[in-house]
């Protein structure tokens, strides 16, 4: 049997689910089995130890324990700011590095990280989950094999149920680079081309104090990709229906709904109509919670050399351009071309 030891760094809300979905692969990945240990570490020492015990994982007082322990792979769930020394620290010890999106706080930051990877021969994951869900997956299949025909308008949506504290939003990005830029990610991980411009407009009617910190709380994207195609991008805090993310592609051929099923987030107006019927899900952890087991399968598999790298750093930072493009855009009311932000 072979084994895998992966090293997670944070025990927040997400590095909490993603150390349970450590814990829950043992023996999934093929039919022989792999076994998978799990040791993590945070700065809230106690908070970290509680988790552990709970997984039956191992505790170590530090990154640096961490790594020397000899683990086969880093997990990173830390916030932004400590991404890139994170990810330069597992590179630099020749393990493969997972990493929750973004790599750093502005792609200006991310840039020399990715010359660090490359340098080195590093192998890092970027957490982009969506890319793993089987909605997001059939709509990419159906687009490849010609289903669609030529794709005329996209419309992709993401929208929270409830705020997050205003003291995350301060530090945050703004919306498009905290929320839609898994839009982004996935716009240009289905269609296989480049946004090349964006116009963005934003509003605030919910929490004055989200305004107050130089964020909004909704806002509409208008993105042109290379070859002429435009779609839009919207997002909010206050989906009081539930946590609502869908993407609509239409083609020339035919039409496709991700998102769309039993617990979608929405009523319909028409007499008659009792779809959907479900109890909408209420947060992003639920929407994708297979969606993020599987990512964390693939980064096994990645370690394992049984895969390639279904999310590289330079797809990370390519969505994160977009967004910083729309944050522009948002503040200064103008469209904003990506050409002259090019990557290195």
């Amino acid at each position: 049997m072979k084994h895998v030891v992966l090293g997670l760094v944070g025990v927040g809300r997400i590095g909490v689910m993603h150390a349970r979905n450590i814990a829950s692969l043992n023996g999934k990945l093929n039919p022989q089995g792999i076994a998978v240990g799990l040791r993590l570490t945070d700065v809230a020492a106690d908070h970290a130890r509680s988790v552990a015990a709970e997984l039956g994982a191992e505790y170590l007082p530090s990154v640096e324990a961490l790594i020397a322990s000899g683990i086969d792979g880093l997990v990173i769930a830390t916030g932004t700011g400590t991404h890139p020394e994170l990810i330069r620290a597992g590179v630099e010890a020749g393990i493969p590095v997972f990493c929750e999106k973004p790599v750093a706080m502005s792609v200006a930051d991310a840039l020399p990280v990715l010359d660090d990877i490359r340098d080195r021969q590093g192998v890092v994951q970027i957490g982009h989950q969506r890319r793993f869900d089987a909605g997001y997956l059939e709509a990419r299949r159906a687009y490849q094999a010609g289903e669609l025909g030529w794709i005329h308008s996209l419309r992709a949506v993401t929208c929270d149920m409830t705020p997050p504290p205003v003291e995350f939003l301060a530090t945050s990005g703004g919306l498009f680079r905290d929320c839609s830029v898994h839009d982004f990610d996935i716009l240009r991980w289905l269609t296989g081309r480049e946004i090349v411009e964006v116009f963005a407009k934003g509003s605030n009617n919910g929490d004055p104090a989200i305004g107050a910190v130089g964020d909004v709380d909704t806002a509409l994207a208008v993105v042109t990709f290379d070859d002429g195609t435009v779609g839009t991008v919207s997002a909010s805090r206050y989906n009081g229906a539930g946590h609502d993310v869908r993407l609509e592609i239409q083609g020339s051929r035919s039409s496709l709904m991700v998102g769309l099923d039993d617990k979608a987030a929405m009523a319909s107006a028409e007499t008659g109509v009792t779809f959907p019927a479900g109890h909408p899900h209420q947060t992003f952890a639920e929407r994708f919670d297979q969606a993020y087991r599987s990512e964390m399968e693939a980064f096994v598999e990645v370690i394992l050399g049984q895969r390639e790298n279904p999310c590289t750093p330079e797809d990370a930072v390519a969505a994160s351009r977009v967004a910083d493009a729309a944050q522009e855009s948002l503040a200064t009311g103008l469209p904003v071309s990506l050409a002259r932000t090019a990557l290195a």
